[in-house]
């Protein structure tokens, strides 16, 4: 009987014994859902505030810095740092709070503790660990966090020898994305004066990958940012570059005038310009600005600006282009520079007097002469581009050259585009190809010698996207 009621109470005392068990497991499990509720919380708060930073423009310096602080109010550690991947070296660049320095400080650092904490900042912005090097540099290295329950014990951890200074806990988590470390976050001395357990590991972790999440969106929205005023400032650009290029030419009798511009870019570094500087006088310039884009676009106007400005003081091509170049040398980059041809045509006198600041040479095809022949020739005259020397060389060297210009005549302006386009085979169209092209076509208007010439260099080039900007002008003496 003894027997069986022992029997009875055991089983009964197990009975308990399990129901107690599984209590406890059910109130740590609860426990356990409640800290992943409260870490998920704290993750979309900190994906939040970023978020808001993002959208609120800041910078690249001041997103590390609200990271930081992010972390130290969703962490409750006392301090906190980031260390951003560049060139492959760790730069610290956002702290917050008196956060140890990674290296051991100098004698001479041992400042009051009013500047105490401003030194400390200053040393962790100027410190750079490579990759490897020390606790953060082997969490860049691995990609993987660390947690030091017990910093104080730790060789890997450097001590210093003020207590304010004294790693206690640390957590190092890297800064992701995709398969990329961005950085490194470390957070270090929970306020609670315990040590970093596996929960705050965890939630660490967590905040460094949303951080690498938010650096990466803040990049990708600046690049658009920039992308955006770049295309409008290209816009804009274009439409300058279209006002002035002129589509209207000077109506005299017995011109035929045609131009022709196709830019490799939106906007393109060509400049062509036609206009009257007396009643039976008129000028064309034909120019090269180096580089494209805006920049180009910009001198070209100010050239444009230049030309006709000093073509109403000066007779002389030669000394509008010196007056060009005295004007315009002191105020471009080093690495710009123009070349131009600047030719006045006579109908009085049947002439074209030119200069040339290293431009292309002009192309005439003479129309058939007393012995029933034409021929084309490259006229050139001495001169080196605007902005590539000082008006002391420049103004020695260019000159005008005059040559006839009669019924039957015409002439063509040209840049590089045209002589330097290249087939599938890497050869160039040239010179004189230009040549027997303008030759075979010299009995068509202005505008049909154009449409020969380009379409003759689309032939040649099979249909290859032009690397160069194109710029013609047609003259025709009729």
């Amino acid at each position: 009987m003894y027997f069986f009621l022992g029997l009875l109470l055991g089983g009964f005392g197990g009975f308990l014994f399990y129901r107690l068990s599984a209590r406890k497991q059910r109130e740590k499990l609860e426990e356990d859902i409640q800290m992943l509720q409260q870490e998920k919380q704290i993750v979309v708060e900190f994906m939040h505030n970023l978020v808001e930073a993002i959208g609120d423009g800041v910078n690249r310096d001041e997103l590390f810095q609200r990271i930081v602080h992010a972390a130290i109010l969703s962490t409750g550690a006392l301090s906190a740092c980031v260390f951003e991947r560049k060139d492959n070296k760790l730069h610290g660049v956002a702290v917050e709070g008196l956060f140890p320095p990674q290296r051991p400080l100098p004698e001479s650092s041992r400042e009051k503790l009013s500047t105490r904490a401003k030194f400390i900042e200053g040393i962790l912005r100027s410190e750079v660990f490579d990759i490897g090097e020390g606790v953060i540099g082997s969490v860049a290295k691995s990609g993987k966090a660390i947690l030091i329950e017990d910093a104080t014990s730790d060789p890997r951890v450097v001590q210093h020898g003020d207590a304010s200074l004294q790693v206690r806990s640390l957590v190092v988590a890297p800064i992701p994305f995709r398969t990329e470390v961005l950085g490194v976050l470390a957070v270090a001395n929970p306020a609670d004066g315990l040590a970093f357990n596996e929960t705050d590991f965890s939630l660490i972790e967590s905040l460094a990958e949303q951080a690498g999440l938010a650096i990466h969106n803040s990049d990708l929205m600046q690049v658009q940012m920039e992308k955006q005023k770049l295309d409008f400032d290209i816009s804009m650009a274009s439409s300058i570059q279209g006002m002035i290029l002129p589509s209207v030419y000077p109506q005299l009798e017995g011109l035929d005038i045609d131009a022709f511009y196709r830019p490799a870019q939106k906007i393109g570094g060509d400049l062509y310009d036609v206009f009257s500087v007396g009643e039976k006088r008129v000028a064309f310039a034909i120019a090269d600005v180096s580089g494209k884009g805006v920049p180009a676009s910009l001198l070209m106007a100010i050239c444009q600006t230049n030309l006709r400005h000093f073509a109403k003081r000066y007779d002389s091509p030669a000394e509008i282009l010196r007056q060009m170049n005295r004007e315009m040398t002191p105020e471009m980059r080093q690495d710009m520079f123009i070349t131009l041809i600047f030719a006045v045509i006579d109908m009085e006198k049947d002439t074209l007097t030119m200069a040339r600041a290293g431009h292309e040479l002009l192309l005439l095809v003479h129309g058939e002469s007393g012995n029933g022949t034409a021929k084309a020739e490259m006229v050139g005259s001495e001169g080196m581009a605007i902005g590539m020397v000082p008006s002391e060389i420049f103004d020695m060297i260019i000159e005008d050259r005059t040559v006839p210009f009669e019924k039957g005549d015409s002439a063509v302006f040209y840049t590089d585009g045209v002589t330097e386009a290249s087939n599938r085979d890497g050869a160039e169209f040239s010179g004189n190809r230009l040549e027997e092209v303008a030759l075979s076509l010299r009995d068509r208007s202005a505008s049909g010698l154009n449409e020969g010439i380009v379409s003759t260099v689309e032939r040649f080039t099979g249909g290859s996207m032009f690397m160069d900007d194109l710029t013609l002008i047609a003259v025709k003496h009729t």
